[in-house]
């Protein structure tokens, strides 16, 4: 499977590029504002709950937009690839029913859509950073295998849902409702380490290590922020998990993708 794995990727890559530009394309073809959405949307939502929970709840996390920001950007792109996977054969029914195209360079584009979308949003972080004079440190270079895991994590599970939303119509109300308590027990917009493990250590300590995003998150603000080192044990957990979900859904998508085009 590997070698024929290698094989597709190298010969469709080239597709999934062109199809990730023409998607990005196409999404501001009739928009005034053009790309600038793409800057906007993270913005005001990063405002909206800076207010709510930075004035109204008082939260108290040290440069809290920046905070805020962080949570914002990695959720989306992780939430936009989850939601998309799931009715993604369906949606591309005229390439799949025409021509044969492995169905996991579909998610590689999507991803590459998101993923533009988020190198964005990543960048205002860097400038909220400067603008709050947050120092930097040598810690920030994990962002670079914390992007990682968020990659292989991402793909595995898009590619488990891909298969299973072909013959599962409902799986997308279903996804919704997990995506939504996940929201919450994330952290996006709170900090699980002070506001849960003051009264609550244990249940702190298991949204921050068995909650993929949670951890993330939270080791994107430690390294990003607070100039801390995250923990690396988990990191490399993690990294072995999400290549494993990654090698079980590339399995289960060229066991079954004859199967797609039946159904759909």
């Amino acid at each position: 499977m590997r070698t024929k794995f290698i094989a597709d990727l190298k010969k469709h890559y080239k597709y999934a590029f062109y199809s990730a530009k023409a998607e990005l394309l196409a999404e501001v073809a009739g928009s005034y504002l053009n790309w600038v959405w793409w800057i906007l949307e993270p913005i005001c939502f990063m405002l909206i709950y800076t207010l709510i929970f930075g004035y109204v709840f008082n939260a108290s996390e040290p440069h809290f937009p920046v905070f805020i920001f962080i949570g914002i950007t990695f959720w989306d792109f992780f939430t936009r690839n989850v939601r998309s996977s799931v009715k993604m054969v369906k949606k591309n029914k005229a390439i799949v029913s025409k021509v044969y195209i492995p169905k996991f360079v579909l998610i590689l584009s999507k991803m590459m859509v998101n993923g533009f979308k988020m190198l964005i949003s990543f960048g205002i972080v860097i400038l909220m950073m400067i603008a709050y004079r947050i120092p930097v440190s040598i810690n920030l270079l994990y962002v670079i295998p914390l992007m990682i895991d968020l990659w292989l994590l991402n793909f595995g599970i898009m590619c488990i849902l891909l298969h299973f939303g072909v013959f599962v119509e409902d799986l997308s109300n279903v996804v919704g409702i997990v995506l939504r308590l996940l929201f919450y027990l994330t952290g996006i917009f709170f900090s699980i380490e002070s506001r849960l493990g003051k009264n609550h250590p244990a249940l702190a300590a298991v949204l921050g290590k068995a909650n993929p995003m949670a951890y993330i998150i939270i080791s994107m603000r430690s390294s990003l922020i607070y100039a801390e080192t995250p923990g690396r044990k988990l990191m490399v957990v993690w990294f072995l998990i999400s290549l494993l979900i990654c090698v079980v859904g590339v399995r289960t998508i060229y066991r079954n993708e004859n199967s797609y085009v039946k159904v759909i």
